[in-house]
């Protein structure tokens, strides 16, 4: 897509939202707690406000204002309103591809907010619990918030990844014609790195017309080991093994589909 001349500011919104999920298996009710106790620790408002700073540095944002909390018994919130950054270098681009590192970028955007919310949880009776964190990314001008997405991905490296992208509004090129969309999309997929996209089977369901797009993600490879918490797989007999790992592959079924299963025996 050509590069538009606009007539005025550029007053399209474009939001990402997303869900990203770790899960894993704590056995006992102590084992539970130390779970949300680290996730707590590693995921605390501070975490959160530096991986969200680095995520304005990305899209060449100037943070406003930081509204942060944390929370009892668990979880954390954490709210950034954003402003343009001071110029925008002809070398900015939408085209589809995987974002640039935070520090090659710097954009134009008008006031726009990014927020993440955490919510560790356990079952109350079979071993697992899981952590959720549901970020969003909203800006106005040029850049699109994809562009942060191979950073916020890397950033929690998590088990299942959930998308929304969307362009608002209009704008209106120096003709007066209406622009509901500034950039060419055909999926999230493209502002995946090969190296993040390998690792994972990934799903879309994208309603064009709309400027909608959706994008499921899940790791490709189950290794127990990597969801045992505080408990080995050796200190596990055979039964005990296949009975967590079904229990574990349910969870993240049910959580990618949308949908509850029922464990098969």
């Amino acid at each position: 897509m050509e590069k538009l001349q606009l007539h005025g500011f550029n007053n399209l919104t474009k939001s990402l939202s997303f869900n990203i999920y770790d899960i894993c298996y704590a056995k006992s009710e102590e084992q539970q707690r130390h779970y949300i106790e680290y996730i707590d620790e590693a995921y605390n408002a501070g975490r959160l406000t530096q991986i969200l700073t680095s995520v304005t540095d990305i899209i060449g944002a100037e943070i406003l204002n930081i509204a942060r909390q944390d929370y009892e018994p668990q979880g954390a919130s954490v709210t950034m309103l954003i402003s343009e950054g001071d110029f925008m270098p002809n070398a900015i681009s939408n085209a589809e591809g995987p974002g640039p590192l935070p520090d090659a970028v710097v954009a134009h955007l008008d006031k726009s907010h990014i927020t993440v919310h955490t919510y560790p949880e356990s079952h109350p009776h079979n071993g697992i619990s899981t952590f959720r964190a549901d970020i969003d990314v909203s800006t106005c001008g040029r850049i699109s918030p994809l562009k942060a997405l191979n950073f916020l991905i890397r950033s929690f490296d998590s088990d299942i990844v959930i998308m929304d992208y969307r362009v608002r509004g209009f704008t209106r090129d120096i003709s007066g014609q209406k622009h509901y969309i500034d950039h060419e999309i055909t999926s999230i997929q493209n502002y995946i790195a090969d190296v993040t996209a390998d690792r994972y089977q990934m799903i879309d369901v994208n309603v064009y017309q709309e400027n909608i797009f959706h994008t499921k993600m899940i790791l490709k490879d189950f290794d127990l080991d990597n969801y045992l918490f505080e408990t080995a797989k050796d200190a596990l007999d055979a039964a005990e093994r296949i009975a967590i790992q079904k229990r574990l592959k349910q969870e993240m079924a049910e959580i990618f589909y949308g949908r509850n299963y029922k464990l098969r025996r």
